[in-house]
């Protein structure tokens, strides 16, 4: 019983130690800029005929939740160059609903949204917004956030949609809060463990 107990003990104290480590690295060494570069898509010139924003995360009540809520915001941004002709919003359960009605309360009129609201995933929201832009002409400018932005971008490419990406400041800006890291941490991890499985799929 004595020797199980060292054992855990040890185990304890190696998983205690390492933690520590990760939680130091996470939260005072410059990494995290870094990883976000390196899953951020290169940025296109602003402007063109269609922009597509994909959505992100909603809580309840058709609320947007933090990444959907940045992603529509630089949407607006965007619409207010006056070059584009229409915005696509994309995201099931209420989410492209949601960032449409966002944009319109924030001067977007109605009339120049379109809405995909089938998709689950990235590789879905490509091929489905594809499906409603066959056949479209002008240029056609991928909003999503920084971190998500080159699977994105390389997915919606692989599925035949010629796009130019424009990434938002999202885990770029939040990198510098200390409060803030670990959360980027999670989700640059979240996004690479993703980007990995896409191209191990031959999606992007």
């Amino acid at each position: 019983m004595a020797a199980r107990l060292r054992g855990l003990s040890r185990l304890f104290s190696i998983a205690a130690t390492a933690f520590s480590l990760l939680f130091a690295t996470v939260t005072f060494l410059p990494i995290l800029g870094p990883w976000t570069n390196a899953l951020t898509s290169p940025w296109s010139q602003s402007g063109g005929d269609t922009l597509v924003v994909l959505g992100a995360e909603q809580v309840a009540g058709n609320m947007l939740g933090l990444g959907s809520y940045w992603r529509s915001v630089y949407a607006v941004y965007e619409w207010r160059t006056g070059s584009y002709r229409q915005i696509l919003f994309s995201g099931a359960a209420g989410t492209a609903e949601a960032m449409r009605d966002f944009a319109v309360a924030q001067g977007v009129p109605a009339s120049a949204t379109r809405l995909e609201t089938r998709s689950y995933s990235t590789r879905e929201q490509a091929l489905y917004v594809s499906e409603l832009l066959r056949g479209s002409r002008g240029r056609v400018v991928l909003l999503t956030s920084d971190f998500h932005s080159l699977r994105a971008y390389r997915t919606f490419v692989k599925c035949g949609l010629d796009v130019r990406p424009i990434p938002v400041p999202d885990a770029g800006k939040r990198v510098g809060s200390l409060s803030a890291r670990w959360n980027v941490f999670l989700d640059l991890s979240l996004e690479t463990t993703k980007f990995l499985w896409y191209r191990f799929q031959g999606w992007i």
